[in-house]
């Protein structure tokens, strides 16, 4: 039992030292599409938040979390609105709330800009042998799962 501990916790530091190569490799694939979109880092802050809410963010709710005014936080929404990434509609619950929600096009540009894992990309994926692509399939369904558990 011992044993097996030991090699888990050999198995898990050398996890912890690729995950941090592959990140360090990565950056530069993602800084590429960060660099190429108009959003200013604020506007892809609030629309990460409100495509990361299941409801559809408040304004008041994007205030309190970034600590901006009311009327700084109306226009950054209305520059993200007139782009097409973000919608307000009234809450179905209570009438006198506005509703920030993402539109297709701003999960897209979020999914694009921060989801984006260059280090499986297809041009690294197709250097793997198949049995590394099973092996890599296996283990990313287990992470899948346990965070998935996590999120319950």
């Amino acid at each position: 039992m011992v044993e097996i501990e030991n090699d888990r916790d050999a198995v898990q530091q050398s996890i912890d030292a690729l995950t941090i190569a592959i990140t360090i490799r990565s950056i530069p694939r993602i800084l590429q599409p960060l660099l190429m979109t108009d959003l200013t880092i604020q506007q892809l802050k609030v629309l990460s938040v409100v495509v990361t809410t299941g409801r559809g963010a408040t304004g008041a709710g994007l205030v309190t979390t970034f600590g901006v005014s009311m009327a700084s936080m109306s226009k950054l929404v209305d520059r993200l609105e007139a782009a097409g990434l973000v919608a307000r509609s009234t809450d179905p619950e209570d009438q006198r709330v506005r509703r920030i929600i993402a539109t297709d096009l701003g999960r897209s540009v979020v999914r694009e800009l921060m989801a984006a894992r260059p280090e499986l990309g297809g041009e690294v994926l197709a250097g793997l042998t198949i049995e590394e692509l099973r092996a890599l399939e296996t283990g990313l369904r287990a992470v899948s799962r346990e965070l998935r558990k996590a999120k319950d």
